[in-house]
């Protein structure tokens, strides 16, 4: 039996079973990142989940939305999702994970410096804590930036764990494996993606962490995030902490019978 016989055989039957995983990569203008990384989440993924792979193309004016479409024509796993002009990292990751088909979500960046490779890893620490845990986070080591863009994350990440006290110390991380129903359950708003560990917490669940290793850019250059760390989102922050203060226990109800009737 051939190479090509086998692999079309897989497919088939990835086709049939239902999607476990659904991988969501936001994505403005990284035409030169999408093959090789579409690649490595396939590797990473590929014999132990049901995947699909749903690129968020967030109003890309290079040859983005050409280049997911080749790729499609060859992998019925691949999605492609467009944004009429750009909204955001936190639009895009929300318009994804409403598309996906899978219960269970993965997001990462689509610049190629979070690994794949840590995927496996993420998914096991969400089913191993299930099914009190609701999302996992990637911690990045080793972060592979300038010194500016490091010294803006530390002050953010500082500055929201002082006043949110989510236990995280980089919500900045693209890696991050989550319930979808969870995400779905929380109230939306731009810059959303950077406090899901604290929102997620104020939903009762817990979160758990694994150290990934940041890689440099592939091609290209950053369009997302250089002042979406705090002064932009001093606000969205303000805002989160009063969700958090607001937040009201749950009354578990249950009527009692008259057992003279």
């Amino acid at each position: 039996m051939s190479d090509q016989t086998m692999s079309d055989g897989r497919e088939q039957r990835q086709n049939a079973a239902p999607t476990e995983v659904s991988v969501i990569v936001p994505v403005r203008n990284e035409a030169g990142n999408i093959a090789p990384l579409i690649a490595e989440i396939a590797a990473a993924l590929g014999g132990r989940s049901r995947f699909e792979i749903v690129y968020v193309n967030d109003g890309s004016t290079d040859s983005t939305e050409a280049e997911l479409r080749g790729l499609m024509a060859e992998r019925s796993w691949l999605r492609q999702i467009k944004h009429v002009s750009s909204c955001g990292q936190s639009a895009a990751v929300h318009s994804g994970v409403t598309h996906a088909r899978a219960p269970v979500i993965v997001t990462l960046d689509g610049d190629g410096q979070n690994d794949p490779a840590f995927i496996p890893a993420l998914l096991d620490a969400l089913a191993a804590g299930a099914p009190r845990t609701g999302l996992v986070a990637g911690q990045r080591v080793g972060r592979k930036s300038s010194r500016f863009k490091k010294l803006q994350s530390r002050i953010a990440n500082g500055v929201r764990g002082a006043v949110l006290r989510d236990g995280t110390r980089d919500t900045g991380c693209g890696l991050k494996a989550f319930r979808r129903d969870v995400f779905l359950a929380l109230p939306y708003f731009d810059g959303l993606h950077r406090f899901l560990p604290a929102l997620i917490r104020r939903e009762g669940f817990d979160i758990g962490y694994v150290d990934v290793v940041d890689r440099p850019r592939g091609h290209g250059v950053s369009n997302y995030g250089m002042w979406d760390r705090l002064w932009v989102g001093i606000l969205d922050l303000a805002g989160v902490w009063w969700l958090i203060r607001r937040k009201k226990r749950v009354p578990q109800v249950s009527e009692v019978k008259n057992d003279a009737r």
